[in-house]
């Protein structure tokens, strides 16, 4: 049912992205990164948080930690992320499959800004064996999203 709301989603947005479903788990960045051949940098995970009452999802790159200083103060308190069945229950998809598009509930979304230093990226799809390449910008226009900056790059790791 999620994987299907995504392909709705870009059946109706951008005919012209297809979904890539794998037989293999992509559920973490690591397993997408590998199944995909990519760095893990170019792995696009969202993540669904919280702050006070108001839900919404940020959408980063895979080697990026929510740098919880920036988020407060961008999101005007302490981020807390959902569990599994909250995730589920509002945005239509598994954790490891959580992405910005085809939501069951609509959201605010965000893509941080490390995001940029890539052409493309790899969001999931719905589904913990399914993403999409896309351009950043473009994901960004797509679902509306605004962009932060809210992260923090591994100072040791290359860009990617």
């Amino acid at each position: 049912m999620s994987l299907e709301s995504v392909r709705t989603f870009f059946a109706e947005k951008a005919p012209d992205i297809t979904v890539i479903e794998l037989a293999r788990s992509t559920a973490t960045v690591e397993l997408a990164a590998d199944a995909h051949g990519v760095a893990p940098a170019r792995i696009a995970k969202t993540l669904s948080l919280r702050v006070k009452e108001r839900v919404f999802l940020v959408v980063v790159r895979g080697d990026a930690r929510l740098d919880n200083r920036k988020a407060k103060a961008t999101f005007g308190g302490k981020a807390a992320m959902l569990g599994p069945d909250e995730v589920l229950a509002i945005t239509g998809h598994p954790v490891g499959g959580v992405c910005p598009f085809g939501l069951a509930t609509p959201l605010p979304i965000y893509c941080d800004v490390s995001l940029k230093a890539f052409d493309e990226v790899l969001p999931a799809a719905g589904s913990t064996h399914a993403a999409v390449r896309i351009a950043p910008e473009r994901m960004a226009a797509l679902t509306g999203a605004e962009w932060v900056d809210v992260c923090r790059l591994p100072e040791s790791e290359p860009a990617g």
